[in-house]
């Protein structure tokens, strides 16, 4: 019986250090390959952010080499006028503030959100979970 218990004492610690190495070799790369998704997914929605705002541009352009919408413009922002018609500018007043010194009382609320435990931490890390917030 002693001869039986004799390798499973030296195969029992050298198992649990081959299945610790081969988690720690493997943690790096599951991170980057976490990290990297996650880099491709927010290039990937900032690229079709870009094609629709560039969509938008194209109508105003073509909407801005018509004559229509020069003159339009030449008007509201400008304020010319064709030859025989009278500007006029209506000049609103201008408006007072009304600052009541009690709404500076109270100090802004900060949020803190409560850290999780050590050990919650380190398994977020091993599991690649902190990269997802």
């Amino acid at each position: 019986m002693t001869l039986i218990r004799k390798p499973l004492m030296v195969l029992a610690p050298a198992a649990a250090l081959v299945v610790a190495l081969a988690m720690v070799t493997n943690v790096v790369p599951f991170r980057q390959l976490v990290e990297q998704r996650q880099q491709v997914a927010a290039a990937q929605a900032r690229l079709a952010e870009l094609e629709r705002q560039n969509e938008l541009l194209r109508g105003q352009v073509a909407a801005l080499s018509t004559p229509l919408e020069i003159e339009r413009i030449a008007r509201e922002r400008l304020g010319l006028v064709r030859e025989g018609e009278e500007a006029y500018v209506v000049l609103e007043p201008a408006e007072t503030a009304t600052v009541f010194p009690e709404d500076d009382l109270e100090p802004p609320a900060e949020s803190t959100s409560p850290q999780p435990p050590w050990y919650q931490r380190v398994w977020d890390y091993l599991t690649g979970r902190d990269l997802l917030r």
